[in-house]
């Protein structure tokens, strides 16, 4: 896939700015604060509805306006595809393929796919176990864009098992666990249940589909010095028979057991404590975690290795190259994890890559590249 043309209107920083992509390589060139990172979070919403720098629209909408849009030119293997968001300050935003509104937004998604690498996916190694969940579900929905309707259905019973809860529960805990409705309790730990062994299933799926190819990009830009292995961490325990682990009816009676062993835990905190909202994946680079013990050489090390890994596995699933989207990471990696990430690229996927200064190019590759310089959300092109 290629994006051909980008226009923003009222989008953070960005008036109104169009862009014509002429190059599988666009370098944007310029100071800090300038709108870089805005150019690129406006493709990761048209490619997952979401920015991983804000959850509210009224954030993206330029200061003082009450709506921004983001419409893209898109050529796919099928033809071509133009999509548009509409961001509204304080009301529903409108999605619109090939001039046609949607009424679900879920219909938008799996029309263009990226891969976003910032300074922020250090935090897949560092962070808490939320920051690697994140991770997970943006890269199913783009696999799979059913998974965004299947995680919203979780997340909704999810929040209702939870009202229920603290609806059944007094705040001093005078009440004792026999007082909440056993039929409505055991109604929403089914549902739960049914929801989130769906989430469960596909999360472990989409771990074993990438680990090998994250562990070899790791071993190849280790120089062949570091094991890396990746293991999802399920919050409701799989099966010790590997035959059943991905059968839903086990899934569900061992989530189900689970509820019912942290029956009493939940009713003193007043919230659900078993579910895929509790998962984690864990990294770990010569048997040893790198959360707690890897450099940040490592660490840096392995954030590559997962991204390169999730373009090859876009590519597999879809059938076409994404977009890689790297926002001003060369400054967080050293000279040869800056190599190893240029050459992989070449011109196998369109690449957008902001900068602060074009050092870290070597002369081929600012020759093949669309150079583009912002200042105060305005692009000019340097070519």
């Amino acid at each position: 896939m290629f994006l051909k043309h980008l226009h923003l209107q009222h989008f953070r920083n960005y008036r109104s700015q169009s862009v014509a992509f002429d190059a599988s390589k666009t370098i944007v060139l310029g100071d800090n604060a300038q709108g870089k990172s805005n150019l690129l979070e406006a493709v990761e919403l048209l490619a997952t509805l979401k920015s991983h720098r804000t959850s509210r629209d009224r954030d993206l909408v330029q200061e003082g306006e009450k709506a921004g849009s983001i419409k893209a030119q898109l050529q796919r293997e099928i033809g071509l595809a133009e999509l548009s968001l509409v961001l509204r300050n304080g009301s529903r935003r409108t999605a619109i393929l090939n001039g046609e509104t949607l009424r679900r937004q879920q219909d938008f998604l799996g029309h263009l796919n990226a891969v976003q690498f910032s300074s922020l996916d250090l935090d897949l190694v560092r962070g808490g176990p939320g920051e690697r969940r994140l991770w997970l579900d943006t890269l199913l929905i783009q696999l799979e864009p059913l998974y965004a309707y299947i995680f919203q259905q979780y997340n909704q019973v999810l929040k209702q098992r939870n009202a229920f809860i603290k609806q059944q529960t007094a705040p001093d805990d005078s009440a004792s666990p026999a007082q909440i409705d056993p039929i409505q309790m055991a109604l929403w730990d089914a549902q739960l249940a049914t929801a989130g062994t769906r989430v469960i299933r596909r999360r472990s799926r989409v771990v074993k589909r990438l680990a090998p190819l994250a562990a070899a990009w790791h071993q190849s830009i280790s120089g062949h010095s570091e094991q890396l292995a990746i293991t999802y961490l399920p919050n409701v325990p799989p099966s010790e028979n590997p035959s059943d682990q991905d059968n839903p009816q086990v899934i569900q009676q061992r989530f189900l057991e689970k509820i019912s062993d942290r029956a009493i835990a939940e009713y003193h905190q007043r919230t659900s404590l078993v579910g895929p909202h509790r998962d984690d994946v864990e990294f770990v680079i010569n048997q040893t975690p790198a959360r707690q013990y890897g450099s940040q050489g490592q660490q840096r090390t392995l954030v590559l290795a997962l991204k390169l890994a999730e373009l090859e596995l876009i590519e597999a699933v879809i059938g076409e190259p994404p977009l890689l989207l790297l926002d001003d990471v060369l400054a967080e990696l050293d000279l040869k994890r800056q190599n190893h990430l240029l050459e992989t690229i070449q011109n196998r996927f369109q690449t957008i890559i902001t900068t602060t200064h074009l050092g870290s190019f070597d002369a081929s590759w600012i020759k093949e590249s669309q150079i583009l310089t912002v200042e105060n959300g305005a692009l000019v092109s340097q070519n």
